[in-house]
């Protein structure tokens, strides 16, 4: 009898073992479970031009590749804009640095559907010249102006300053665009006097490569001169709507970010030049004498609406079509809470 009741008292601690050891395994399991959902990053498709638009996310991208990053980060860098767009609007992609112009566009063609988060570039349009001696806008009156992006904000925000200027940009001058900003520069070189619009950082590569070019205009701040002190809107970021519905935890993580990497572009310009090269924007020569003059910026929230309605109104007077035929409502800015 004795050993009956010491075999059951065994058998007994036996399966209380192995219940604690279950119990353990289980509370073990939810905590890496747990600490798994909590570590998980929210993965983010996102694309920027070769240019300045793509300068300022340059510490983002340095963040990922090295895993510090906030997000997952899966970027891309297009040669045009037109390779952005279609990607947008069939949700392969969910946020991208694009020009002003375009953000208003895709948000008329998707009814709304495409936000705007940010502001990230500023003017970056020059007057460059070789052998011509300009100081204002009003000296551009009866001159060839070389030129690329007809039909583009470029183009608009030339015949602005013109008109403003009381010049008749169908009268007074003649704008003779290009196809690439390299043939503005080809053509410069050859010439003896030369006029041109270019923007950042090509005004750096004409720099080196034309011989008496000189920067005589910053459009950027003639602009300021008839606009009320409003700048050029270059560059914005935008993402969709649905991706910002459906995480906006990333999103504000990724608007910090953000910031955080176009404070380091401007106060750190050397280093950032080499991170310009090595994600294939630009070659870190040229950006490095670049960056000051792209205005690279972070302007987001309530802040960006004024110089982005300003900007967006005067393109709106010179070509409907150039903002998507509608001025964009309220909703099209994205308050970050």
């Amino acid at each position: 009898m004795k050993k009956i009741i010491s075999l059951l008292l065994v058998s007994l601690m036996l399966l209380l073992a192995f219940a604690g050891c279950a119990d353990d395994q289980g509370t073990n399991t939810s905590d890496v479970s747990n600490t798994s959902s909590v570590d998980e990053k929210t993965k983010i498709r996102i694309a920027g031009m070769k240019g300045p638009t793509s300068i300022g996310l340059v510490g983002i991208m340095e963040n990922d590749s090295n895993g510090t990053a906030k997000n997952d980060y899966e970027f891309a860098i297009k040669g045009a804009a037109d390779e952005i767009s279609p990607l947008l609007i069939k949700g392969e992609l969910d946020i991208a640095a694009v020009p002003a112009n375009l953000a208003s566009v895709l948000y008329n063609r998707t009814h709304g559907k495409i936000k705007l988060l940010a502001v990230n570039n500023l003017g970056v349009l020059y007057i460059v010249t070789k052998g011509e001696e300009i100081t204002s806008i009003a000296d551009l009156k009866g001159k060839t102006i070389l030129s690329t992006g007809k039909g583009t904000t470029p183009e608009y925000t030339l015949r602005s300053l013109l008109s403003k200027n009381g010049i008749d940009p169908d009268n007074d001058v003649t704008i003779e665009f290009k196809t690439e900003a390299t043939e503005v520069v080809a053509q410069m070189a050859k010439s003896e006097t030369a006029i041109a619009m270019l923007p950042q950082p090509y005004v750096t590569v004409a720099s080196g490569k034309v011989q008496g070019l000189k920067v005589s205009l910053d459009l950027n701040e003639e602009w300021k001169k008839v606009n009320n002190g409003s700048s050029i809107v270059t560059g914005v970021i935008v993402a969709r709507d649905e991706f910002i519905k459906n995480n906006p935890e990333a999103v504000k993580k990724f608007l910090e970010e953000f910031k955080a990497s176009a404070e380091k572009v401007n106060s750190d310009v050397k280093a950032s030049a080499q991170l310009v090269e090595k994600f294939g924007i630009f070659a870190a020569e040229v950006a490095e004498k670049a960056i000051p003059q792209c205005n690279i910026t972070y302007i987001a929230g309530e802040d960006m609406k004024t110089p982005v309605n300003t900007y967006l109104g005067v393109l709106y007077e010179q070509n409907p079509q150039s903002v998507g035929g509608n001025l964009p409502k309220d909703d099209f800015f994205y308050i970050a809470e």
